[in-house]
C-alpha cells in the first residue's frame, strides 16, 4: 500500500505501541476459543478452511478484503486472511466480547468525546453488522460495487476517509467509531496468542521478536541489550 496510507511500517509502529495492551481487553476467553474452532495450525501448515460462527457471507467477504488490504503479503508475513485475522475477528464477535458482556449498556446515550471511549448503544457484534452494511452501501453509491469488489486504490481511499472522519454513513453507526473498533481488532488479531485464531504460526510475534506467553525472559533484557535476541515464541497451546 502507499506510504501515506495504511503501509505496513505505519501499521506495525502503531500496533506495537498500543495493540498488546488492547488485546488483553478484547480477546475471548481461552476456553471459548478452543470450543469455537480447531487448534491453531502448526508452523508451515496450510491455513484451515474458513468457517464462520458470526459473520454472514457478505460480512465475511468485507472482513476478508479488509484484513488483506491492511496486512498484505510481503517478505515478512503472509496476508491477513492467511494469518487468520478474519477468524480472530469472527470468534471475538461470536463470543462474550461481541455480545458486550463487559460493557455498560444501560445508557444514557449521549455524544461523548474520544477520551470517554466507546459510547454507542450497540454491542461490538451489532456495531460490525450495521457498520459493514453501511460501509458496503457507501461503496456501492460511491464506487458502484461493495467493498470486497472494489480495487485497492478505492479501498485505500475509503479507509483513509473513515480514519480521517471524511466518510459519513447515511444509515449506520458513526463511521469513525466503526473504523476505530475494526482497526483495533486487526491489531489484536495480528499479535494475539494463536489459540484465538489470529497470529497464525506466531508470524506476528516472530516479526517483532516477541518470545510468547512465558514470562522468563527478563534476565535477557540486559544480556541482549543492543543485540538481536532470537527465540522460538511459546503460545498457550504449546504449554498444554
Amino acid at each position: 500500500m502507499k506510504n501515506d496510507g495504511f503501509d505496513r511500517r505505519s501499521f506495525l509502529k502503531g500496533a506495537v505501541a498500543s495493540g498488546a495492551a488492547a488485546a488483553t481487553v478484547s480477546l475471548p476467553r481461552a476456553a471459548e476459543a478452543q470450543q469455537s474452532g480447531p487448534a491453531p495450525a502448526s508452523q508451515g501448515s496450510p491455513a484451515p478452511a474458513n468457517t464462520y460462527a458470526y459473520l454472514n457471507p457478505e460480512e465475511a467477504a468485507f472482513v476478508e478484503a479488509l484484513v488483506d488490504h491492511m496486512v498484505p503479503a510481503d517478505p515478512y508475513t503472509p496476508k491477513g486472511t492467511d494469518l487468520g485475522l478474519n477468524t480472530f475477528i469472527d470468534r471475538a464477535l461470536a463470543g462474550g466480547w461481541g455480545r458486550g458482556e463487559r460493557l455498560y449498556m444501560q445508557g444514557p446515550w449521549r455524544q461523548g468525546v474520544p477520551s470517554q471511549g466507546y459510547q454507542l448503544p450497540l454491542t461490538p457484534a451489532e456495531l460490525y453488522r450495521s457498520g459493514i452494511a453501511a460501509a458496503n452501501a457507501f461503496c456501492v453509491k460511491t464506487y458502484g460495487k461493495s467493498f470486497d469488489k472494489i480495487g485497492a486504490a478505492q479501498r485505500e481511499e475509503f479507509l483513509l476517509g473513515l480514519q480521517g472522519g471524511k466518510v459519513a454513513f447515511e444509515n449506520g453507526p458513526p463511521a469513525r467509531a466503526f473504523f476505530t473498533t475494526v482497526y483495533q481488532n486487526v491489531v489484536e488479531g495480528m499479535f494475539s496468542d494463536p489459540i484465538y485464531g489470529g497470529n497464525r504460526n506466531k508470524a506476528g510475534w516472530k516479526l517483532i521478536g516477541f518470545p510468547g506467553v512465558i514470562a522468563v525472559h527478563y534476565q535477557n533484557v540486559e544480556k541482549y541489550r543492543d543485540k538481536k535476541y532470537s527465540v522460538d515464541p511459546v503460545g498457550i497451546s504449546d504449554m498444554s
